[in-house]
């Protein structure tokens, strides 16, 4: 298991490229006082001298300081820009994958506001956010800050009354900058939480577009879409007009500022105390020594946000560890025997279990037919069998080994799953029978013919290559159910779980998915069958009962059956 400090070692892997950046910035810091000390010699010796070749001399001089800097800087650029692609690259895959894990974590299904902060997509943003953060000019004024002190050293050294007043700007800049995190904090975070709101409204609305048209519920949608876009649009106005405000009055004090030092500076040259080359020197200087801290100021809301994103994918990694199994350590091909044991699954936000106490042992190479009514349980029970349901006690064990010991990556093509809700993703046809991996073309026809699909997608304009954007919208909602099928039997699983499969099937599926099934059975595959038909039991070699949570009635088929049937003959209490 990794560290809780996984992120955190990473960016620390990066440590001799920000020692490095360190160095640069020294440098650069330490040259930027090239330009006040031009202007010392311009101004109280050239101009004193009249000497041409003493201009020449110093211009060139500082010309060369200047180039250094610039490369200098270039140089600090280039290296973090470098260490951000390579910060990305080193966490891309497990971001990938733990921001996945994090979404599957919520049993209850939630599609909204929560669900959205957690998404890939969001995990991505953080990344994305941090990457920026560590290769922008957010860290070069934590970089540059430390120099502050010296530069207003320097101030003093000219004079104590500059010094001072670099002081005071340095402080009235600070206090500015925690002042503008303390009031735009809490309106920034309302108005992100109501674009989320707006944003994840308007998707799952348009996922059911034709319903919402067919039903003429668009009016009443677009009411309540303009009430949360409405409270979006004043949350995001607070926001802009308070950093407007702010950014006026960060203004006002950086002109205040300059025009004040230059004024100081005149009055101590009227009063003899220092040189005119040294009053112009002052307003550069002064201003040199402020910069770090205005970089800060306007790096503050980014640093800020950095620094949330670093605590969210900090939580997220070390919520969701990396697989400790060696890359070259691999199980033996599971045989598909199931046994649960004292098993109950629950959820957030529910004062009962889903599941409640259920031991169930499924011998490999055969058919369990789970029915039941609606809410008893059975899709629950489908995803604690495949090992995708989070909050659960109890055991789940695949061939005696409890099934999330098993590495994810090894053990999902020796598993098979069709939900109730059929997602079919961007590619064409043959890639979503093959799962995304290398296409073996003669069990991608093997799981398509299967599912007596073959024929069907021959008359595709490109056959098994046709973009499923092009081919969804021939496809009947039966269709795109069997071709889940296929993908759910590509490559014979040892484990096949298949919820309410039948559910948009015509005469034609039906028999389809009986002859998949009885195939599955034959090649040692163990099938797990939820329905509501009855008509399935015939393919049943177990069978199970559920009701409220728990397993009314469970064995064989016949004996099953025989108990049922003698249940019913018993006469009823008076």
């Amino acid at each position: 298991m990794k560290r809780a400090s996984e992120l955190l070692d990473t960016v620390l892997a990066f440590k001799s490229e920000f020692l490095l950046v360190g160095l640069l910035s020294a440098v650069a810091n330490l040259l930027m006082l090239t330009p006040t000390i031009y202007m010392l010699q311009v101004y109280d010796r050239v101009m004193v001298s009249q000497n041409e070749l003493t201009l020449v001399a110093v211009s060139l001089i500082a010309l060369v300081l200047f180039g250094v800097i610039a490369l200098a800087e270039w140089g600090r650029s280039r290296i973090l820009v470098d260490a951000g692609v390579r910060f990305d690259e080193r966490l891309g895959t497990r971001i990938f994958n733990a921001s996945f894990e994090s979404h599957l974590s919520d049993p209850s299904g939630n599609k909204g506001q929560a669900a959205a902060l957690r998404s890939p997509a969001r995990s991505f943003n953080d990344l994305l956010q941090l990457r920026q953060f560590l290769t922008g000019n957010g860290i070069f004024a934590f970089f540059d800050v430390p120099w502050v002190p010296i530069y207003i050293a320097v101030c003093f050294f000219l004079h104590p009354l500059i010094g001072w007043l670099s002081v005071l700007f340095a402080l009235i800049q600070l206090s500015m900058a925690w002042l503008s995190h303390r009031l735009s904090a809490p309106p920034a975070e309302a108005a992100q939480i109501a674009q989320v709101e707006v944003s994840q409204f308007v998707q799952n609305k348009v996922r059911n577009v034709e319903v919402i048209e067919s039903m003429g519920m668009v009016s009443n949608l677009r009411a309540q879409w303009w009430r949360r876009h409405t409270h979006g649009l004043e949350a995001g106005s607070t926001v802009a007009d308070l950093t407007h405000r702010l950014a006026a009055t960060s203004k006002f004090v950086r002109y205040s500022q300059q025009s004040l030092a230059l004024g100081a500076g005149a009055l101590l040259v009227i009063d003899g105390q220092i040189t005119p080359g040294a009053m112009i020197a002052t307003n550069v200087l002064m201003s040199r020594a402020l910069a770090p801290i205005d970089l800060l100021v306007g790096s503050w809301r980014t640093a800020i946000t950095a620094s949330d994103a670093f605590k969210r994918l900090r939580t997220l990694l070390h919520a969701h560890p990396e697989d400790d199994l060696e890359p070259g350590l691999r199980r033996a091909e599971p045989g598909g025997e199931l046994v649960l044991r004292n098993v109950v699954a629950t959820a957030p936000g529910r004062p009962l279990p889903i599941l409640k106490n259920i031991n169930l042992t499924i011998p490999s190479g055969q058919v369990l037919v789970v029915l039941g009514a609606s809410g008893s349980g059975k899709s629950t029970l489908a995803r604690v069998i495949l090992g995708i349901w989070a909050d659960l006690k109890g055991e789940v064990l695949l061939d005696g080994l409890p099934i999330s010991s098993w590495n994810r990556a090894q053990l999902g093509p020796h598993l098979g799953y069709l939900p109730q809700d059929i997602e079919l993703f961007d590619g064409t046809v043959g890639e979503n029978i093959a799962r995304f991996g290398d296409v073996d073309s003669a069990q991608v026809i093997a799981a398509a013919t299967s599912a007596g699909l073959h024929e069907m997608i021959l008359r595709f304009p490109r056959g098994y290559d046709t973009p499923m954007g092009e081919a969804g919208s021939a496809l009947s909602g039966g269709q795109r159910q069997r071709i889940a099928l296929a993908r759910a039997i590509y490559g014979t699983p040892a484990l096949v779980v298949l919820d309410e499969p039948n559910a948009n099937l015509d005469d034609a599926g039906e028999v389809a998915l009986a002859n998949t099934v009885k195939t599955l059975r034959e090649l040692g595959s163990t099938v797990v069958l939820i329905s509501h038909r009855q008509g399935v039991i015939t393919l049943a070699d177990r069978l199970l009962i559920m009701a409220d949570g728990q397993v009314s009635v469970e064995g064989p088929r016949d004996a099953v059956l025989a108990a049922l049937r003698g249940a019913q003959r018993q006469p009823q209490p008076t």
